[in-house]
């Protein structure tokens, strides 16, 4: 459990550190949609998490409460966010909606998975990567999504 907490805080902290030196000023540089658009692409790969559900991949089997949640999570979530990509990329009207859509059901399911007393004392087995690097990243865009929705408005 001591190692993946490690893992987990230094990888949100790489991911919120290398995001106000590089991504904040870059993105500062573009339009709403394109912004959101960027920041909206490593969550229509969500559906990773799948994996979540596969025997053999993981170490055991995962607590229920965990696994089934966090899978259909995230590929609701990949869903969602692949749609708004296709109306970012579009400049569909109800892009935006799509976007806070996609966001708030990601963010549901992150907080739903990190609360989870489970999570933190499961052997992911090769998924172990999941958790302990995807995840800050899913965190910090989340965070900036929210930054772009709140900050700009066209």
């Amino acid at each position: 459990m001591m190692i993946f907490a490690i893992q987990f805080l230094l990888s949100l902290a790489l991911w919120g550190t290398l995001s106000y030196w590089i991504i904040i000023p870059w993105l500062s540089k573009k339009t709403p949609h394109e912004a959101l658009f960027f920041l909206t692409i490593p969550h229509a790969f969500r559906h990773v998490g799948m994996v979540f559900l596969v025997p053999g991949v993981i170490a055991g089997p995962l607590p229920e409460t965990f696994a089934g949640p966090a899978a259909y999570g995230d590929l609701l979530t990949a869903i969602f966010a692949f749609l708004a990509l296709i109306a970012l990329w579009n400049r569909w009207a109800f892009a935006k909606s799509l976007v806070w859509i996609f966001s708030i059901a990601g963010t549901i399911d992150l907080a739903n998975a990190l609360r989870q007393g489970d999570m933190w004392m499961t052997n992911f087995g090769a998924t172990w990567y999941i958790p302990t690097m995807f995840v800050p990243l899913l965190l910090v865009t989340h965070a900036l999504i929210y930054l772009q929705l709140f900050k700009r408005s066209e």
